[in-house]
């Protein structure tokens, strides 16, 4: 049996999206031949909403170990947030010490806390252990270098400067990747040459149906997190955001077309925005709302900033009449979310960039209708009006389960698996 030591600065109870490849990946390491061991920050020291219910879904055999960190509250007077830059010399310790005690035959960096990764280096350079990176969003990026300020990330100028210092640090020393998005593996050979050498896989988060079994079983402390209304109620769980302002321009347009061609079926529609800021609670600043008055429509238009429970996630998606997906206006924009909401069995509606694996995913699948971002208003509306029609007569899904078989957990764990195999071969 091989042996894989898993990096992942955010785990269970976290409800991070970053985490969510190596919780659902746990239950088959083994099955392709691999143990897995997992460091951790204790999450004392997290920053972001826990459910506790996650930790229902990690395998009991698994080894996890937890590390401290910084506290943020002493961190963040010196401006300073990250849990990577909080936590590396934590991780710097407990990996070398498990590194010098056990045989582990790679490490696998599964995380968008990147300054972590280039422990890669180090560890490789003492211990002659190959890592591989997992980059579910880029690390070093110029996409808000001409963006207004207001639209750029918190310290912004700090972070951009040191993602840029690290990034290679990390990369030019790794012995492969695995990516949600081809882009991002197309941008990094680019950078850095070395690695059109290494073994690299574009892998999707996976479908994992245990947590459908695991929100069932707990249902009963599962609140609903939007107001019902005596109206159709179509909800969307997940961040917002200046990206998916294209996106969101698009759904509300074609929906302002409908309230005029189609008034009685258009009215009855109430649009929920569900989580859609990272801030602590009640201090999110709406980003999906004010493009609803914007275009007058915001009688049919709430959104709710504040972040909920991973399972809580769930029980609003089976409780809603119909599901709605916004994307980013970056074509390597990979939903984590989209899984849960084709399992949920719901008529979908998904808004994103043509490009997008989301768009490939939902159309092999036949799982939803879809709305290419900035399409024009009026033909939207058509699919939109298609859409509503799904959703008002209760037409059960549509998908087709077999096609769906490839992108779940068990068959991404298989690829990853795959690639590590490649690795230290």
């Amino acid at each position: 049996m091989k042996r894989v030591l898993i990096i992942s600065p955010y785990f269970p109870p976290a409800n991070t999206a970053d985490m969510q490849r190596i919780r659902m990946s746990l239950p088959y390491f083994e099955k392709f031949g691999w143990e897995a061991e997992v460091i951790t920050v204790d999450e004392r020291y997290y920053d972001v909403v826990e459910d506790k219910l996650l930790l229902n879904s990690v395998p009991p055999s698994i080894k996890i170990h937890k590390i401290k960190a910084l506290p943020k509250e002493w961190t963040s007077k010196l401006g300073l947030g990250s849990l990577a830059l909080r936590s590396l010399w934590h991780f710097r310790k407990k990996g070398a010490h498990l590194l010098k005690q056990q045989k582990f035959d790679l490490i696998y960096f599964s995380t968008t806390e990147f300054p972590i990764c280039i422990l890669g280096a180090y560890w490789k350079k003492k211990f002659g252990i190959p890592y591989v990176i997992d980059m579910q969003d880029p690390w070093h990026t110029d996409y808000y270098q001409n963006k207004p300020k207001a639209e750029r990330p918190k310290k912004y100028w700090f972070s951009y400067r040191l993602h840029k210092f690290l990034e290679p640090k990390a990369m030019k020393k790794a012995d492969g990747l695995i990516s949600v998005s081809a882009t991002y593996i197309k941008t990094l050979h680019e950078r850095y040459p070395i690695l059109k050498t290494k073994p690299f896989k574009v892998i999707t988060f996976g479908a994992f149906d245990i947590d459908f079994k695991i929100a069932k079983a707990n249902s009963a402390q599962l609140p609903i997190a939007y107001a019902l209304r005596k109206k159709i109620n179509l909800v969307y769980i997940g961040r917002g955001g200046h990206d998916m302002k294209q996106a969101v321009h698009t759904l509300f347009s074609a929906f302002k077309e409908g309230l005029v061609s189609q008034p009685a079926l258009f009215s009855s529609i109430h649009l929920h925005f569900i989580g859609t800021s990272y801030a602590p609670k009640s201090k999110g600043i709406p980003t999906i709302s004010p493009i609803a008055a914007e275009l007058g429509i915001a009688e049919q238009v709430t959104e709710y900033t504040d972040r909920i429970g991973f399972y809580e996630s769930i029980k609003n998606l089976q409780h809603a009449d119909g599901l709605i997906i916004i994307g980013s206006n970056q074509a390597a924009y990979t939903a984590s979310k989209l899984y849960p909401y084709i399992l949920a069995k719901k008529p979908l509606l998904a808004i994103v960039h043509p490009e997008s694996s989301v768009l490939r995913i939902i159309s092999d699948c036949n799982a939803g209708f879809l709305i290419p971002i900035n399409q024009a208003a009026t033909i939207a509306e058509q699919t939109l009006t298609g859409y509503l029609a799904a959703v008002t007569q209760h037409t059960p899904s549509a998908t087709d389960w077999s096609k769906f078989e490839v992108y779940t957990a068990s068959s991404m764990t298989k690829k990853q698996v795959a690639l590590f195999n490649s690795v230290i071969e």
